[in-house]
């Protein structure tokens, strides 16, 4: 199968992805996005689930997975058995990273922990990526994102004072757990350009999303405060709200003062800004509700597209509240080339986001979306771990690969 050459930063970098869904596959896609050859262990038959998860169609399968699968070589192997434990074995000695997301022990049961990892191949990097990490009380429990961002928590943060937390509408624990895991690769590879020798990255979902999760803390342990549930707001930051429209609903977000003032400017209302009431910072945190009131009354007759004109004129910041439809149509994004169409197998061209950070110098990219289960196995034992086409053949007959 030929297949579009990497150009990107870590153009040159192998990596194997075991494990499956979003966390590790997820760190796997952002290496991949930025160049790395990443081949993906899946078991034979079944894949990765997420190759049946969201909207699909028998044809096609899941469109989710040719986001998630994009710039990644699928080969098959069953780790649960001796010969393909072997053949993992194999690959990581040929590999610069090895991401797995299992729950710990799981490869240490298959013969693969890192002692035996950093004895075949000692300048190897294992990112290993958990609900609660590698060490500690909880970290041989089930950790899923949900749970992951309750104890991170973000989720007591998420939803209105007056109701049960919600969630937010993507799995971000797991993202962010990606996220961290992949910065962490990254790090490791820097620090082996002197030391030679790889290491071990622990990524847990409940750390990674403690970690974006402000002066949570702090403002607890300097302050005794507790952050609460606030809706669409951040307390005492104002203005920063959703407003109505006279035909939907824009963001307006103009909380520091030169930027207020320009905002009272455009609504014709210059005095506010100099109002004893909203004159400051905390003066208008403190009054946010009648602020909110005041802005949402001048708002609320006028058109979404007129309103962000005269904002986008006065440079406050504002825009919509995006839907895919808004996105492809975006005369920014497409200047930007934010979104990409990418050839599919079932389901034709697909529109889906591009490989970030750019990078001026070495761009990554989205070079193809998800391959079909196992589609690359032959290519890689035979050229990445050297088997003879009459192994491979036989290691398929007994359901190995």
């Amino acid at each position: 199968m030929s297949m579009p050459t990497a150009t990107g930063p870590l153009a040159g970098i192998r990596v194997i992805e075991l494990g499956q869904v979003i966390a590790g596959p997820f760190c796997g896609q952002l290496l991949g996005d930025l160049g790395a050859d990443v081949i993906k262990v899946e078991a034979p038959g079944t894949g990765d689930v997420l190759r049946q998860w969201g909207p699909g169609d028998a044809a096609g399968g899941s469109v989710w997975w040719q986001v998630a699968g994009r710039n990644k070589r699928s080969v098959t192997i069953d780790l649960r058995v001796a010969e393909g434990q072997r053949l993992a074995s194999l690959l990581a000695a040929e590999a610069d990273i090895l991401i797995e997301n299992f729950r710990p022990g799981t490869l240490e049961k298959w013969g693969l922990g890192w002692e035996r990892l950093h004895e075949v191949n000692p300048g190897l990097i294992l990112v290993r990526v958990s609900g609660y990490g590698q060490t500690g009380p909880f970290a041989g429990l089930p950790g899923y994102a949900a749970v992951g961002e309750a104890m991170g928590g973000l989720r007591s943060l998420v939803g209105y004072p007056d109701r049960p937390p919600v969630r937010i509408g993507v799995s971000l624990g797991d993202s962010l757990a990606g996220m961290f895991a992949a910065l962490g690769a990254v790090a490791a590879l820097e620090a082996r350009h002197s030391s030679g020798l790889g290491q071990v990255v622990d990524a847990s979902i409940y750390e990674s999303v403690l970690g974006i999760t402000e002066s949570l803390v702090a403002d607890w342990s300097a302050l005794g405060r507790i952050r609460e549930r606030s809706g669409p707001i951040l307390p005492g930051i104002a203005p920063s709200n959703v407003y109505p429209t006279a035909d939907g609903e824009v963001i307006i977000a103009a909380n520091q003062d030169t930027v207020f003032g320009r905002l009272c400017e455009a609504m014709g209302c210059p005095e506010l800004a100099t109002d004893d009431r909203f004159r400051d910072h905390r003066a208008r945190g403190e009054r946010q509700e009648e602020l909110d009131r005041i802005i949402a009354d001048w708002s609320r007759g006028i058109p979404s597209a007129q309103l962000l004109e005269t904002l986008r004129e006065a440079s406050v910041p504002s825009g919509l509240l995006y839907q895919p439809s808004d996105m492809v149509d975006d005369p920014h994004m497409r200047a930007r080339g934010s979104l990409v169409e990418v050839p599919t197998d079932g389901y034709g061209p697909v529109t889906m986001q591009n490989a970030f950070p750019m990078l001026s110098g070495t761009p990554g990219s989205v070079r193809w979306a998800g391959h079909a289960l196992g589609a690359d196995t032959d290519d890689v034992l035979e050229n990445v771990v050297g088997l003879s086409s009459d192994r491979i053949s036989a290691l398929r007959r007994d359901g190995i690969v």
